[in-house]
């Protein structure tokens, strides 16, 4: 019996946001006392290498879940290969006004416009400190709210440099829809000076650490075909290590006359499911292999996890489909991995 499907009925019947936290600070119990073997997923050991990183298995948590890196162990616990904690951004911030978060059940899709709520970067790397984990943490990292958009690459610099020893990789999310005007970030000169930037940086900082920690980018399901491919060359031409394809949708086309549809914010869960792996497949016709791509993005079923790795991921990553299928969608997958 899976111990999730008794608690959903209960959680679905709390404020969205409400049960995100209840469930992260049971799932911390359950560690600390010793029961997270009890959900567990099995067939975790399957080790694949990519970024030159030697993952535990391919199966991944996206970030969003753990925002500041509170529940780095209890996470790990679960059995994944790897775990991705913020957004982060350089100061601490409160988000956007609630409610912020809302669920449509009867499309397995959830809705945020969180608006990257943190407790900053400093606060997240202490998290960092205190965790027993050892295997690959991605650390994905973002600008403030009120950093105006010409001066972003500058937060993208804080985020990189301070989390630089404490990473295995470091994510650049160019691409949440809740923060204003972030996405342009993905366009014409800006993508080009921030990839320019921040990969000098890592350069600088792999001599100082003395370790290579990968840069990955992370961006939207909402590109053409040209955008897409404008990116991938960008990619190609600094050297980026990774990209992670897709975040959530601003597309309602899938939810089309919802009473949630009107909400502003990213559409995740099923809904996101094909454009998300549509993207992968481009990006996988551009790259040609020579950067992995880590699918995420309406991941509900062992299945799904198989489709982006046919499409042309080397890893995948899960979020909304936890809150719909519990820790036994680890289970799912790996078995089908």
């Amino acid at each position: 019996m899976n111990p999730y499907s008794l608690l959903k009925p209960i959680l679905f019947k709390l404020d969205p946001e409400l049960a995100h936290h209840v469930t992260l600070k049971l799932l911390k119990i359950s560690e600390k006392t010793g029961l997270a073997a009890l959900i567990a997923a099995s067939n975790t050991d399957q080790p694949v290498t990519v970024m030159g990183l030697n993952f535990k298995n391919p199966l991944g948590l996206a970030a969003g879940l753990d925002k500041n890196g509170d529940y780095i162990d209890a996470l790990a616990a679960v059995g994944f290969g790897f775990v991705e904690i913020g957004t982060v951004t350089p100061r601490s911030q409160l988000g956007n006004p609630k409610p912020r978060l809302f669920r449509l059940p009867e499309h397995q899709a959830i809705i945020n416009r969180m608006g990257f709520n943190n407790l900053g970067v400093d606060y997240l790397i202490s998290q960092v400190k205190k965790s027993r984990y050892q295997g690959i943490l991605g650390i994905n990292i973002g600008k403030n709210f009120d950093t105006p958009i010409e001066k972003a690459t500058d937060d993208y610099l804080i985020g990189l440099r301070k989390s630089y020893a404490h990473a295995s990789y470091i994510t650049l999310n160019i691409s949440s829809p809740n923060t204003k005007n972030l996405r342009q970030l993905q366009q014409g000169n800006e993508i080009k000076k921030l990839l320019s930037t921040l990969k000098e940086e890592q350069l600088v900082l792999e001599k100082q650490y003395q370790k290579y920690v990968p840069l990955v980018v992370k961006i939207a399901p909402d590109l053409d075909d040209t955008q897409i491919q404008h990116i991938a060359s960008l990619l190609n031409e600094f050297s980026i290590d990774g990209v992670i394809a897709t975040n959530t949708t601003i597309d309602r086309e899938m939810i089309k006359g919802h009473s949630l549809a009107g909400e502003a914010g990213g559409l995740s869960g099923t809904p996101v499911k094909e454009k998300s792996t549509y993207v992968v497949k481009v990006l996988a016709s551009e790259l040609n292999g020579l950067i992995p791509i880590i699918a995420a993005g309406g991941i509900l079923t062992g299945e799904d996890a198989i489709e982006k790795m046919d499409a042309g991921a080397s890893l995948v990553q899960v979020y909304s489909g936890l809150i719909y299928k519990g820790t036994q969608l680890v289970d799912d997958i790996l078995a089908h991995l």
